[in-house]
Parts: C-alpha cells; sequence; structure tokens
C-alpha cells in the first residue's frame, strides 16, 4: 500500500468520496433527523458537514506534524483507525448506533444530532482523517496541492448535502425497519473495510508483504 496518493482532482475525489461512505451515513441521518421538518433536517446537515470539514481541516493543516510531534508512526495511526471504525461497523450491524439516536432526548438542538454520531465518526471517521494526512503529506505536497485537496473535500462534503437533501425520499420509500436493515448492511461493509485496514496497517508495520 503506497503511503502517499495521485494528487490528480479525479482520484483524489473519488478517493475522499468513497471513504466517507455517504451510503452507510445517509441512514444515520435519516435517524437523526426523525420527526423534524425538512428545514430543521437540512440544518441537521449542515451543521454535522460544517464539523465534520472543521476536524478534518485540522488534520489537513496540522495532523502530520502532531503525529510527527508525538512520534506516532502511520502504520500505528491507522491501525487505531481501524480499531475506531471497526467498533463503529459492529455497533451499526448490532443496531447500537440506532439506539443510540433513538434515546437522543426529543429536546437535543439541531446541533447536538449533528454532532454524535453523524459528524463524527460517520463523516469525519477515522479513514477520512487518516486519508486528508496521506493526501496532503507536507514531504511531497505543495502547498497549492494542499489547499487543492481542500476544495476537493469541501466540494465531496456538498455532494453530502445534497444526499442528505433527498434522503426523505429514501426513508418514504424504505420505512424505518428498511433503513434500519440498509444501515445494518453497510454496518458490516464498515466492519470489512476496517478489517482490511488492520491487516494493511499490521503489513506495513512488521514490513510484510
Amino acid at each position: 500500500m503506497p503511503t502517499t496518493f495521485d494528487s490528480r482532482f479525479i482520484y483524489e475525489f473519488v478517493t475522499l468520496f468513497v471513504i466517507l461512505d455517504p451510503v452507510a451515513t445517509v441512514p444515520i441521518f435519516l435517524f437523526v433527523t426523525a420527526g423534524l421538518s425538512r428545514r430543521h433536517s437540512l440544518i441537521v446537515a449542515a451543521y454535522a458537514l460544517t464539523i465534520a470539514f472543521l476536524v478534518l481541516l485540522f488534520f489537513i493543516s496540522g495532523g502530520q506534524f502532531l503525529l510527527d510531534a508525538l512520534k506516532i508512526p502511520r502504520p500505528a495511526f491507522q491501525l487505531a483507525g481501524s480499531l475506531i471504525l471497526l467498533l463503529f461497523g459492529i455497533n451499526m450491524v448490532l443496531g447500537k448506533v440506532v439506539k443510540e439516536v433513538r434515546e437522543v432526548a426529543s429536546d437535543a438542538t439541531l446541533l447536538e444530532r449533528a454532532i454524535y454520531p453523524l459528524a463524527i465518526p460517520g463523516i469525519a471517521g477515522a479513514g477520512a482523517i487518516l486519508t486528508v494526512v496521506l493526501l496532503t503529506d507536507n514531504s511531497v505536497r505543495t502547498f497549492a496541492e494542499q489547499v487543492s485537496t481542500t476544495g476537493v473535500l469541501a466540494l465531496c462534503l456538498v455532494c453530502f448535502f445534497a444526499l442528505f437533501a433527498v434522503s426523505g425520499m429514501i426513508f418514504r420509500l424504505l420505512g424505518r425497519s428498511g433503513v434500519e436493515i440498509v444501515s445494518r448492511v453497510f454496518g458490516l461493509i464498515l466492519a470489512s473495510i476496517a478489517v482490511n485496514g488492520l491487516i494493511v496497517a499490521i503489513k506495513l508495520s512488521f514490513m510484510l508483504r
């Protein structure tokens, strides 16, 4: 597995869009915004995407410096991130994420609904954080290329907002039970991605092929 990525626009867009995983995030958004008006649902989406962008921007601008300062090798960071993603995926499969979302107080503010688990770790998860750190590696990327990557990230999140905006149709089509089934299925996919990340991180750590 290479430690850097091609800086081409299309490659970065596809890479970030896949890692951010909108398909798995939409069910979480639907449960978080259940019972809200369309306007309030869109506000929750805007809050969540803004928070996710700021978190990822922090790692774009200082993630590598933070890892270097703490002397944390990237394989170790990937290993930890994959473990967190695996736990999140397992919780989705077991329905615990949905249960936590349903237990959100009815008087919770729109910002509180947006933060967990939608913004973090739904959108700005371990995989996304690791990806932006690699895409903006200071040792091989110029400042202009890092700004370009940030722009690509912003474009991906705009696409997320569009998906969230039409997610109501998905809910009406599938119903609550259908959305929960989809959430569990994509939890399994997330868990599989996490296991693959663990294997890659272990290979990198021990220089295995």
